[in-house]
């Protein structure tokens, strides 16, 4: 496996890599999930790359990018006996170097949900996106639909800008217990672990309704809220029920339908906020415009 810092190095290697090139974008501290995404990308792909990037222009001013948990040999080592192929790790300096003043701004699909509340986030994540396949030249890139609205800005903005690059979402990871795996989730102490999987039980229960039947999507989003209210450590920040590509929230009364959508929600369990989601994915969930 070669590790590479600089865009000079960077550049070198890539002219050695194999095609079709798989890129696992991740930002370390390595789980399940993302070694998912090398599995996926290892079955694909002649040359699997990945990134280890902690961003820090997709934190906001109060988040949390100096706590932010890093184990950067224990990553190097989780990814050489996955079969990654080449490593970038670049520092901050190289990513942005002095006078840096270009952004990747994604407008309409950013202005919901984590947009809304983490302002400059997506601008964050578009910028440092666009430079990894800039750098990488993959011919597929990897994300987990943990991360749902990000994978929804990162498809808009290779549609936007042209990138000839396969977005591939694979399934979201979960503990036994049905928790997304996080980085975050080191977070937390051995109660608000054991609280943080009513994440995953309201929206379970909302998608069991929705398998029966259930096709108003405010009553979907109240099932996620009533469960996750039951949970004296956990305190919602917002549950959506929304279109899986535009992000427009869906509601009852409109005659027309179309196939699939996101529910989705984040919540504080303690001082730890965590997002979760799942797809509905039959033709139930109606349109929001009346």
């Amino acid at each position: 496996m070669q590790i590479v810092t600089t865009l000079a190095e960077l550049a070198t290697a890539r002219e050695a890599l194999a095609a079709p090139v798989g890129l696992v974008p991740t930002m370390g501290y390595l789980h399940k999930g993302h070694l998912s995404l090398v599995r996926r990308a290892r079955d694909e792909c002649a040359t699997v790359a990945a990134s280890i990037f902690v961003n820090p222009t997709q934190f906001g001013p109060s988040e949390d990018l100096s706590s932010y948990p890093r184990n950067l040999d224990g990553d190097l080592g989780a990814f050489e006996a996955a079969g990654v192929d080449l490593v970038w790790t670049p520092t901050p300096e190289v990513m942005y170097p002095p006078g840096f003043q270009t952004w990747v701004t994604v407008e309409e699909v950013t202005k919901r949900l984590e947009g809304e509340r983490r302002p400059g986030h997506f601008r964050g994540v578009a910028t440092v996106v666009a430079k990894l396949f800039n750098g990488v030249r993959p011919q597929r890139a990897y994300f987990g639909q943990k991360d749902a609205q990000q994978v929804v800005v990162i498809r808009q903005m290779a549609r936007d800008l042209s990138y000839p690059i396969e977005i591939v979402v694979c399934p979201t990871v979960r503990e036994a217990d049905g928790l997304a795996m996080s980085s975050r989730n080191a977070y937390l102490s051995p109660q608000e672990r054991e609280a943080a999987t009513v994440l995953y039980r309201g929206l379970a229960a909302a998608r069991a309704a929705f398998d029966a039947g259930e096709c108003d999507a405010e009553k979907l989003r109240q099932i996620v809220a009533d469960r996750v209210a039951g949970e004296p450590l956990a305190r919602l920040d917002y549950v959506s029920c929304a279109h899986p590509d535009t992000l427009e929230e869906l509601g009852r009364g409109s005659p027309t339908r179309f196939s699939g959508a996101l529910l989705s929600l984040a919540a504080w369990v303690g001082n730890t906020r965590l997002i979760d989601n799942v797809v509905l994915e039959e033709e139930r969930v109606r349109d929001p415009r009346p």
